[in-house]
């Protein structure tokens, strides 16, 4: 018996080890295995999308991925987001894989949500209609209002009683896969009222305007006038003057915007004859709504417009204006600057 002891516990002596150092070795080489099949690199030539939809597990994800060849082990990715207890952490949406992506990276973007990213930048000056043609270029975006008219999207985004034109904030907006046309209007909307709302706290006293909307109104003729960011709040200065003198804004934009699709890039006398109202050649005080989005430099002119004596200007050929307290001094300029041919104008007059 004591033999037999002895030979038992010789033997365990010898097999425990054994047994051991075979359970490292193959711990160790399953370890391997599975993180050489996650470090592959993913073989694509250019990006593309892959999807996951909501509730799905990370064993139809490791087949999917496996079966487009971008994972050589199905079961490494599962046992691998397991283990560090992600399994049930994946969110649903569409991923960009690219050619440097591999399975761990995937795994980590799928757990944090890294979902394909679009931007979409709306530019100052930007009409409605210009807008939604842009929408409808848009990568990523899927379209819902090509049939509806401009009343019918303002409901759609909460805004049943606002007119569309220059309601919405210039900007960039960054938006995942599959976003709605709809749901980035409503954003770019939300911008726009918060901006306006908050300058509006802001302005200077003594404005003519009777809301936040006539500033905006304001604003959208001011960005239309220049690209000039210096110039902006004497351009307003000269409006907002002309309005405290009951004097028509007398600005060519707004005849332009009235003509719409009729204009063909000349402005003709005639156009400052008829009548319209946009045209604020024959009608006085501001036009019925905005006639394009103004930006944040456009929407401060109008509320913080620069003291000064002009009441007129016009443009010097070169991108800025000549201002002048004066009609005699105005036409002056208008004879330096258009008549002589040394520029053209879209300004007061």
């Amino acid at each position: 018996m004591k033999r037999l002891m002895s030979r038992v516990t010789r033997l365990t002596f010898t097999i425990v080890p054994v047994l051991i150092a075979m359970s490292a070795m193959g711990y160790w080489w399953l370890t391997t295995t599975v993180q050489r099949a996650l470090a592959r690199p993913i073989n694509v030539a250019h990006e593309v999308l892959f999807e996951i939809a909501p509730g799905q597990t990370i064993t139809k994800i490791s087949r999917d991925l496996a079966a487009r060849g971008w994972l050589t082990c199905a079961l490494c990715l599962r046992l691998e987001a397991t283990r560090l207890d992600l399994a049930t952490r994946i969110q649903a949406g569409t991923y960009a894989v690219i050619a440097t992506s591999t399975p761990q990276s995937l795994l980590q973007d799928f757990v944090h949500g890294t979902v394909k990213q679009y931007q979409m930048t709306i530019v100052e000056g930007t009409g409605f209609r210009a807008l939604r043609a842009q929408l409808r270029r848009l990568p990523g975006v899927k379209s819902t209002l090509e049939h509806f008219r401009d009343d019918e999207i303002m409901t759609k985004i909460g805004a049943p009683d606002a007119l569309p034109e220059g309601q919405f904030f210039p900007s960039t907006y960054n938006y995942p896969h599959h976003t709605s046309d709809i749901e980035l209007l409503a954003r770019a909307y939300r911008l726009m009222q918060q901006v306006l709302n908050d300058e509006w706290k802001d302005r200077n006293a003594d404005l003519p305007y009777s809301n936040a909307y006539a500033a905006l109104i304001m604003a959208s003729i001011v960005e239309k006038e220049t690209a000039e960011t210096t110039e902006r709040p004497l351009i307003a200065g000269v409006f907002v003057r002309r309005l405290q003198a009951q004097m028509k804004l007398q600005t060519d934009p707004t005849v332009i915007y009235g003509l719409g699709s009729a204009f063909d890039g000349n402005l003709r006398r005639q156009d400052l004859l008829t009548d319209s109202p946009y045209n604020t050649y024959t009608r006085a005080g501001l036009p019925p709504t905005p006639i394009a989005l103004p930006g944040l430099a456009a929407i401060r002119a109008a509320l913080h417009p620069a003291p000064s004596d002009a009441l007129y200007f016009v443009a010097r050929g070169d991108g800025t204006h000549e201002f002048s307290a004066t009609l005699d001094a105005h036409n002056a300029a208008v004879r330096r600057y258009q008549i002589e041919g040394q520029g053209n104008s879209h300004g007061a007059r």
